[in-house]
């Protein structure tokens, strides 16, 4: 059965960083459409600064990896992604406690606390076209099947934002013109499980 320790959490923030470095330009192109075009350049900037922080002083239990990643994005990113990826990331943090591994329907829960911080937080629902139209059926899939599972319904609901009009953010301003664009909050969320699946898969 796959361990989630401390080091499996250092490498999944460790590949979203990459991730969003390699992605940041089709992201702030999507945020250009419906948003202030920062949003590629604003996680860029944030998880940069978490992988470089867990580089210089490693948590030991997985719960401390998010807790520390969160501040770090809350610290440094600028707009709404900062406070809402952040509270994500420290929401589940805590929902793990201290403890030193976790299984993966643990984790289901946990990130599923921090679903539901974010979207207190945002006062958003699914369908409102933002992140949690991704991470939603995300957690679902992974609470009920696989991280493969997770990765295909983050997938398919960043895609289904492309027919919505936006309800919450920047791009609700926009009222029927928001709809045609993909979220790219949802996108961006979508790399976040993706991530997550690839580095769980590399595990197994």
């Amino acid at each position: 059965m796959l361990v989630l320790d401390a080091a499996f959490f250092r490498r999944w923030m460790a590949a979203m960083a990459a991730a969003v470095d390699r992605e940041a330009g089709s992201l702030t192109d999507l945020d250009s459409a419906i948003g202030d075009a920062d949003h590629g350049s604003n996680l860029q900037r944030g998880f940069a600064a978490v992988a470089a922080a867990l580089d210089k002083e490693p948590p030991a239990t997985p719960g401390a990896v998010l807790a520390l990643a969160g501040r770090q994005l809350i610290s440094t990113v600028g707009g709404a992604s900062g406070p809402l990826y952040g509270t994500l990331l420290r929401r589940t943090g805590k929902a793990l406690g201290d403890d030193a591994e976790v299984t993966p329907g643990r984790l289901a829960a946990a990130l599923g606390a921090g679903v539901d911080a974010v979207a207190q937080l945002g006062g958003a629902k699914a369908g409102d076209k933002t992140m949690l139209d991704a991470l939603i059926p995300a957690v679902r899939a992974l609470g009920e099947s696989s991280f493969g599972a997770a990765r295909s319904a983050a997938d398919e609901g960043a895609v289904a934002t492309v027919p919505m009009q936006a309800r919450k953010g920047r791009a609700s301003y926009l009222g029927e013109r928001s709809i045609g664009h993909q979220d790219p909050g949802a996108t961006s969320s979508a790399l976040l499980i993706g991530t997550l699946a690839d580095t769980a898969e590399a595990d197994a």
